[in-house]
């Protein structure tokens, strides 16, 4: 009997082995989210945020990733930089990364993530100087920084003037936030001021920004600005319109950073922002497979994480290049180092990534997002931008991909990257 009972306990043991498994058996893997749906910069936080749980509940809906089904936690920060701090420390012990959705979260967690080997996605945010990878080895900007979007800018008004000599005595002007997100260009239009001959200056904003009446008449009337460009954030992306218009500042010269260039920005202005340039690195609408999938197979099946309305957006579709990004290096990771995933595991794959125009044509993404790769070394950041015009209505493309002076943001983040292995001890 006993010999029975063991070979019963064998037969079903190997039954076990080979047997597929069963629908529901997946593994699970709980994934924590800074999100911010409450306060002035609710717009941005909810948009990336819903765009990027619809694209987890994409993968979700056509089996999981490599035998992993996804679930998450929403951590609201309000945009807070001590809130976002507390959320960090709250998940930390189960987190394989953090998109923090803000510079200043990103400052303060930039030391913290290493020491705690886990990465910050900080897709098209953050430090400029996180391009370097040696130096900071958990920071991921991915796609072009601030520094690469202003030097771009800087070329596309070249570019509109008729060549590059031309922007030489041209007056421009910086309307920016004074936090560490607003000032973050600075440096580099500093720099390229000097080198290029035109004249720059800044005009700093107390958050939230809204109050803007006086810096208007500054730029507009004393300054006598020829271009103007906004980093700011939420609703103060839509207070300069009514003021510039008011000051009689051509539109089409005030162009945004890509946080200040969503439908939600210039929606609330109406006719005063028609003709306003933003910059961009990635498409609008809903004219792509993946979204139609996203459509189909999760708003469709009562899945949905924001109003469908809101689909196709700006700021929704950047949420869905998140979950690109990060779920492509999930696999990645897995693929290099199996499960189960971590922290260390994530860092292998942001930096190893690979996704190629073949690749974006499988996810449905051609044409949605640029192709992205990353080492150890170079962990994005120095590539082009795009320059998108409102119309009144919606989105439309007036620009190919403009190059930033990828020498100049190379040494630029040479030099503060150096800065900082000194503060940070490193050599």
């Amino acid at each position: 009997m006993h010999s029975f009972i063991a070979w019963m306990i064998a037969a079903l043991a190997l039954v076990g082995l080979l047997a597929p498994a069963l629908p529901g058996s997946a593994e699970e893997l709980t994934l924590p989210l800074m999100i911010y749906r409450t306060g002035p910069f609710a717009p941005g936080g909810s948009g990336i945020g819903g765009g990027m749980e619809d694209y987890f509940a994409l993968v979700n809906a056509k089996g999981g990733l490599d035998g992993i089904t996804f679930k998450w936690e929403e951590c609201e920060t309000a945009y807070d930089t001590a809130r976002g701090v507390e959320c960090y420390e709250r998940y930390k012990s189960r987190a394989v990364f953090f998109s923090p959705l803000s510079t200043g979260i990103t400052y303060a967690l930039a030391d913290r993530s290493e020491r705690d080997r886990i990465p910050l996605l900080t897709l098209g945010y953050g430090r400029s100087d996180a391009t370097e990878g040696g130096t900071w080895p958990y920071l991921f900007p991915v796609v072009a920084t601030y520094w690469s979007q202003a030097s771009a800018m800087i070329n596309y008004v070249a570019l509109k003037e008729g060549g590059p000599e031309k922007i030489k005595g041209k007056k421009i002007a910086l309307l920016h936030l004074d936090v560490p997100y607003g000032r973050e260009p600075i440096p580099i239009l500093e720099r390229l001021a000097r080198e290029r001959g035109f004249e720059f200056r800044d005009f700093p904003l107390p958050s939230p920004g809204i109050e803007q009446s006086a810096a208007w008449v500054d730029i507009a009337r004393h300054y006598r600005a020829d271009y103007a460009f906004q980093w700011n954030w939420g609703q103060s992306c839509t207070a300069p319109f009514k003021e510039a218009q008011k000051n009689g500042f051509p539109i089409d010269h005030f162009w945004g950073v890509w946080w200040c260039g969503s439908e939600e920005d210039v929606r609330p202005a109406g006719d005063a922002a028609t003709g306003y340039i933003a910059a961009a690195f990635h498409a609008s609408g809903r004219n792509f497979p993946v979204i139609q999938e996203i459509l189909k197979d999760v708003h469709g099946a009562g899945h949905g994480n924001i109003e469908e309305s809101r689909v196709g957006t700006i700021y929704y579709n950047r949420g869905v290049i998140h979950g690109i990004i990060l779920t492509e290096a999930m696999r990645v990771a897995i693929k290099a180092k199996g499960k189960p995933l971590t922290g260390e595991g994530m860092e292998y794959g942001l930096s190893h990534l690979n996704i190629t125009r073949a690749r974006l044509k499988a996810l449905g993404a051609d044409g949605f997002m640029p192709e992205v790769r990353t080492t150890p070394d170079n962990h994005g950041g120095i590539s082009g931008v795009s320059f998108l015009q409102w119309n009144g209505q919606k989105w439309s493309s007036v620009s190919d991909w403009i190059q930033p002076e990828a020498a100049v943001v190379a040494d630029q983040v040479r030099v503060t990257a150096e800065k900082a292995r000194a503060e940070k001890g490193k050599k």
